[in-house]
């Protein structure tokens, strides 16, 4: 069965519209700023946070307590984006034949976060907190009740896999008939917790991440959503052709530095696509710009495509948004594939230049470059903590 992406709601550090998002993106303008409010090691953070205000976003005061957080808000801005579709799809199908199924890895414990401290200095916990509010699943249990459907609603929380393997879920629902439609993507929001978890990695840049450059100093973090609409109904110019996912099982946080499971997930996607290596037009790089990822990562997509499909890596001007990361980067994709991309513009690889001799040559996106055509298949790929690995293949219909 073909999955059709018809609808995509998204907000980013490049933005909070379709139209924001790519001008930015192909323009070569990251949305990474230094921000105070985050720290590392005593050193504020690069981050890549929203352009919305929380008085700008939408409000949870219709949820129940457990499920009121920013990170539920985030993803109630990407959902108003799609919101028409996704009414139009519930008058037509009926509530309990549309699912929900995000990433994440944060949900609410920003809240938790300012609980805590509420309670150092007052003893007690304020008033607005409730534990739910941390729990993973509260982002899919805050849009079904938004949206008043009763399909399967659930979280992955697999790091940096999660919203990449959301989509492989929601694709599988739809194949299983348990579902006409699935809102699915990833929401994941900045807080002290992940940075201060990265920071002790020593995996957080005090620069602006520069991933396959010799001078990488690891990552920034980012926040944002990216939902989209998925159905069996031709609708759509983009569609989910291929997906693949494995585990590696070699360490709680490095990659299998030989990319054996990156390289499964990958051939596990093109053989679901039906197509072959060369066939795909564009990389999108898990690209971190960690020392480990970017050589397993090299490595693995030199041995099964060469130096000739052009690659980028999107965290330079998003930042890695964690459990969303999959979502908003495939959702870069899906920009680029749309009828207006008629030049097949690519997204740009925002580096120093600095090739690190030590990984194989990978053919890097400059900016303003083309394929002067349609783009026809992209890959995407996520590789997570504990050797979790997702890659997703979006072709044009």
């Amino acid at each position: 069965m073909t999955i059709y992406l018809n609808a995509l709601g998204m907000i980013c550090s490049l933005g909070a519209t379709h139209i924001d998002i790519r001008q930015r993106l192909l323009a070569g303008d990251s949305g990474l700023r230094t921000g105070e409010r985050y720290a590392s090691d005593g050193v504020p953070c690069i981050v890549g946070g929203i352009p919305l205000s929380d008085e700008e976003l939408p409000t949870a005061e219709h949820l129940p307590l457990r499920e009121r957080s920013r990170n539920n808000r985030v993803a109630l801005a990407a959902l108003a984006q799609i919101r028409p579709e996704v009414d139009a799809l519930i008058a037509r199908f009926g509530p309990d034949r549309i699912g929900v199924v995000l990433g994440t890895s944060t949900s609410g414990i920003a809240e938790g976060e300012a609980a805590f401290r509420h309670y150092v200095a007052h003893g007690k916990f304020p008033a607005q907190f409730h534990y739910g509010q941390q729990e993973l699943g509260s982002p899919a249990a805050a849009l079904a009740a938004t949206l008043g459907i009763s399909g399967p609603a659930y979280v992955h929380s697999s790091a940096c896999s999660s919203s990449a393997k959301a989509m492989a879920s929601a694709a599988r629902l739809i194949n299983m008939g348990l579902c006409d439609a699935v809102i699915s993507g990833g929401v994941d929001t900045l807080c002290d917790f992940t940075i201060a978890g990265f920071s002790s990695l020593d995996s957080v840049s005090k620069e602006r991440c520069n991933p396959l450059s010799v001078n990488r100093r690891g990552i920034n973090i980012g926040e944002g959503a990216a939902l989209f609409l998925m159905t069996s109904d031709a609708a759509a110019a983009v569609i989910l052709c291929g997906w693949g996912e494995s585990s590696d099982a070699h360490h709680i946080s490095a990659p299998d530095p030989e990319g054996a499971g990156a390289a499964l997930a990958i051939r596990q996607a093109l053989q679901r696509a039906a197509i072959a290596p060369e066939q795909i037009d564009y990389i999108n790089l898990h690209g971190t710009a960690t020392p480990q990822n970017d050589a397993m990562e090299s490595k693995t997509i030199h041995q099964l495509f060469g130096a000739k499909t052009p690659v980028s890596s999107t965290k330079s001007f998003t930042g890695h948004a964690l459990g969303a990361a999959s979502a908003i980067e495939a959702g870069l994709c899906w920009l680029m594939m749309q009828d207006d991309n008629a030049d097949g513009m690519l997204p740009p690889h925002l580096w120093d230049g600095q090739a690190d001799p030590a990984l194989p040559a990978l053919r890097t996106v400059r900016r303003g470059e083309s394929l002067g055509r349609p783009l026809r298949y992209v890959l995407s790929n996520s590789f997570a903590f504990g050797g979790s690995n997702a890659a997703l293949i979006l072709g044009r219909n």
